[in-house]
Formats: C-alpha cells, structure tokens, sequence
C-alpha cells in the first residue's frame, strides 16, 4: 500500500519538459538550435580533419617512395641524358628536377662552368620550393581547425550555459534536475571542440615533419644533379638529345 502511494506521487513530482535521455544523442536532440549548430561543425571539422589525413598520407607515401626510387637511379651512376630518358613522361618532383637541369643544359650548349652550375642549382631551389607547396596544400586547414574548434566549441557551453540560467529564471526554481540537463549538452560542445582540436594538431604536426623529410629527399636529388653536373656526365649528350627533339 504504501509503495503504491509513494510510485504516484513520484510520477507527479517529474517535470515532464525535462530531457530523460542524456547520452550524447539525446543531448543533441534536445540542445538549442545555437548549440546544435555548433556540434554539426564540429562533428564537420573532425571529418575534414580524417579527410585530409587519409589524402595526404596516401599522396606523401608514394611521392616519397618515387622519390627514393628515383634517387637510387642517380646515386647508381646514371648520367644527365639517361636520366632525362628515364624521366621523360613522368611528372613526379624528382623528374622535373632531372629535365629543368638537362633544359638548362640544352640553353648553356653543354657548356660546364660556374655561371651554368649557379643557373642549375637556382633551377632546382625553385622546383624544391614549388613541389613542397603542392604536397603542403590542404594542410593548412588542420591548422586552422586546431587552433579555432576550442573556441567554437567554448561558445556553445556559453550558450547553452546561458539558456540554463534563462530557464532557472522562469522557472522560479533552482533544482539541479532543471538546470543539469542544460550544462550537460553546453558541455558535450565543448567536449567536441576538443574531439575536433586535438587531432588536427596531432595530424598537423605530423605531416609537417612528413614533408619536412621529403623536402630532404629532394634535396638529397639536387645534390646528387649537382654533382652530375659537376663531373659533367652527359651534359653534353643531354643537350644534343634535348635539341634532336
């Protein structure tokens, strides 16, 4: 009897207008329209964060699997002309290197002195820099999701803070199970701009040094041109090919 007395009055006592799924999916659905709006970017920045992760790890794999391919071809022995053979129809970083020191070659006749060496290595410091900017686009969004999802997601728990305050206010009423549901979906926002913070900078600073080690790579390429150029092997056949075509 008195079990059943004490089960009604409980079941009057709830508010009705209260959330009573507070998982992260019920808080979504019942969060304000602000903060929902918050947690769909958010959730956004993550994907893109993956997004560009995947890409550019794919993309810097096999640029620095060419590249070392290439430079063994090189360190090997192979002269200007047979390495500008090899290259002829490939578009990756190192084979662009290879033909803008034989086009330079095939514009100095052949000529090996220290103006065509200075031509040749400024050539190359342009390729180096170019290449890098193509496998570095994309990544500056990492950046930027890094350093600004905290703050969207602060926004959202001030906002939905605020609204909590609101609603003590008009309910006349300072029960924690009012204002509790409140707080807890301004804070999944925060926890998401987390979500969304930390592995853009992790992902960032990773392909940072990713690239960093390919920029070696093609440095390492330079070089070994450089030192083609410098013992003269096949300058002057590299020029005559280039012209004949």
């Amino acid at each position: 009897m008195t079990i059943a007395m004490v089960r009604p009055a409980l079941a009057q006592g709830q508010n009705p207008l209260l959330p009573h799924n507070l998982s992260p999916w019920g808080m979504f659905l019942n969060a304000d329209i602000v903060v929902k709006a918050v947690m769909v970017g958010l959730a956004f920045a993550s994907l893109v964060t993956w997004t560009v992760w995947l890409a550019k790890t794919i993309e810097l794999a096999l640029a620095r699997r060419r590249a070392r391919r290439r430079i063994g071809m090189l360190e090997a022995g192979a002269g200007l002309a047979e390495a500008t053979r090899a290259c002829a129809d490939a578009r990756d970083a190192i084979a662009q290197l290879i033909r803008s020191t034989a086009r330079e070659a095939e514009l100095s006749g052949g000529i090996v002195d220290d103006g065509f060496k200075e031509r040749v290595a400024l050539r190359l410091e342009r390729v180096e820099a170019a290449m890098t900017r193509q496998v570095s686009r994309g990544i500056g969004i990492l950046a930027t999701i890094g350093a600004t999802a905290p703050f969207v997601g602060l926004f959202g728990t001030v906002w939905g803070i605020m609204n909590s305050f609101i609603g003590i206010s008009e309910s006349h009423t300072t029960n924690l199970a009012v204002v509790a549901p409140g707080i807890a979906e301004a804070l999944l926002a925060t926890a998401l701009g987390l979500v969304a913070a930390i592995p853009a900078v992790v992902i960032y600073n990773h392909l940072a040094r990713v690239i960093s080690g390919y920029r070696t790579l093609l440095g390492d390429a330079s070089a070994q041109l450089l030192l083609i150029i410098s013992r003269g092997q096949g300058i002057r056949a590299a020029a005559l090919s280039r012209a004949a075509e």
